[in-house]
């Protein structure tokens, strides 16, 4: 990666676009680091939390995946990768299923071994080649059960914890999300689970101990709702921890595990396997989006951000983190101040790091107390899958057309409502099932309709080049002014 050139005097004046290729002074820099930070931070540790990982070591983990990015893509895409959303009902599908972390990172290793292959496939074949395999109504899908499969773990899971702390904290999040404008509003998980954590604490002075579901015990207990016994005994600094899983067991006292193997079952493989889709998909509109603001045409660095994305998740899931992911939230960061330097990733990344550093920190975020992750989840999740009908709504796609609307309304269904199918010893469910049903039937359909169905059936095109778009990649959009 080159270094970056500084822009102008090094300040920001008003109307200023800074590109990728170029930074302001580094006192600037730091700061607009930290807001990246901050960005990143709340999505960053609380979906590993959710998949029972340990959020320190996911930290650390998506610095050095954000480095990584930066030097395969040449700078060209600023991004931060952080910690995905895609893999918290895989997490509960397979902790369900008798499986433990290192089922759950062997699983996770395998996508983004896939996700690399993807990316190298894109690069050498071309950006197309994704619509073609994967048209918008097919990924809109995938993402939509993806995210609507995990409201039974709301259900079971967090909400019972602390039902009037889960209904606070989704009030809050909505209030921020939606009634706070700017940099606060894109924070707003963030946010709600610091003022989430607090309004636990008091409650625990005012009300005392609650009697509620337990995971620590796996029952009904009288707990409090804020315990930091684990953060007492915590180093200031130092490494996450290394976790022998032989006695671990799901919502045990050791939930929230530190480095460890991978196991490979075939099972939890196949069972991962479909979030490639989103993955691709997250990664597809990251990078488009990216080209929007910066006014660069960026397609040919689609495969290349693919397949680092592939590559970082597979580093991190072999030392027991989740995988990663481009991050939407900073892309708020940066068309919001309009400063796209990836120096500033850089910065962002090696903080992320020196963060990891500290299993203080990582015992402080493992106590988040159920009743907020609830409050927190119940919104997250609906948002998740909300995404899908996005991508279907910006893609035009028509569900006036039975090639779209069967193949879809089979696989949602399957994927919701957590579907099996048993082939021999072997059972086929969930995401698994509703991913391989809509991709697989939707092409069976179009292939047996009739050409104006099919035609009409393609809606609009997810990897386009964008007009206007600039065609030579080294040249920034101030120069091409």
């Amino acid at each position: 990666m080159a270094l970056w050139r500084l822009h102008g005097d090094g300040t920001l004046r008003p109307g200023d676009v800074v590109a990728p290729g170029e930074r302001l002074t580094w006192g600037k820099t730091i700061g607009l680091g930290a807001q990246h930070v901050v960005a990143m931070f709340g999505a960053t540790f609380v979906f590993p939390l959710l998949m029972g990982l340990n959020p320190q070591l996911a930290v650390m983990m998506s610095g050095v995946a954000t480095l990584i990015f930066l030097a395969v893509v040449r700078g060209r895409v600023p991004s931060y990768l952080g910690s995905s959303a895609s893999f918290v009902g895989v997490a509960t599908a397979i902790y369900s299923r008798g499986g433990n972390p290192s089922h759950l990172s062997g699983a996770m290793l395998w996508v983004g071994l896939t996700l690399l292959v993807v990316g190298l496939i894109i690069q050498a074949a071309g950006a197309r080649v994704i619509h073609r395999v994967l048209p918008p109504v097919v990924t809109g899908a995938v993402v939509m059960l993806i995210g609507f499969n995990l409201a039974p773990v709301v259900a079971q899971t967090y909400w019972p914890q602390d039902q009037w702390i889960g209904l606070i904290v989704m009030v809050v999040v909505v209030v921020l999300s939606v009634g706070v404008r700017g940099f606060i509003g894109r924070i707003a998980i963030f946010l709600s689970l610091i003022i989430g954590y607090l309004l636990s604490w008091i409650f625990d002075l005012v009300f005392g101990p609650i009697t509620s579901f337990d995971p620590a015990a796996g029952k009904v207990t009288t707990h409090p709702r804020v315990n930091w016994d684990a953060v007492a005994s915590a180093d200031w600094f130092g490494l996450p921890p290394v976790t022998d899983l032989s006695t671990w067991q799901w919502h045990s006292s050791a939930n929230v595990v530190g480095f460890h193997a991978p196991t490979f079952d075939l099972a939890f493989i196949v069972l991962a396997l479909p979030v490639v889709i989103a993955l691709i998909a997250e990664n597809t509109g990251h990078v488009k989006a990216v080209a929007e603001m910066t006014g660069t045409n960026l397609d040919r660095e689609m495969g290349r951000a693919i397949a680092a994305d592939g590559a970082t998740s597979v580093l991190a899931t072999a030392l027991g983190a989740g995988p990663t992911t481009t991050y939407a939230e900073n892309i708020g960061v940066m068309a919001a101040t309009r400063v796209y330097s990836s120096a500033a990733y850089v910065v962002a990344a090696v903080v992320a790091i020196l963060f990891g550093f500290s299993p203080k920190f990582g015992a402080v975020i493992s106590a988040t107390p159920g009743g907020v992750l609830g409050g927190i989840t119940v919104v997250l999740y609906g948002m998740i899958g909300l995404l899908g009908a996005k991508i279907w709504k910006e893609n035009g796609v028509d569900f006036g057309n039975p090639v779209n609307l069967v193949p879809v309304a089979a696989g949602v269904i399957i994927g919701i409502g957590d579907v099996s199918l048993v082939i021999g010893g072997f059972t086929l469910s969930g995401i698994a099932f509703g991913t391989i049903v809509t991709v697989l039937v939707y092409h069976l359909a179009r292939s047996l309709a009739p050409a104006e169905l099919r035609d009409d059936a393609e809606g609009a095109v997810l990897i386009v080049d964008r007009p206007g778009a600039y065609r030579d990649e080294d040249e920034s959009p101030s120069e091409k002014a």
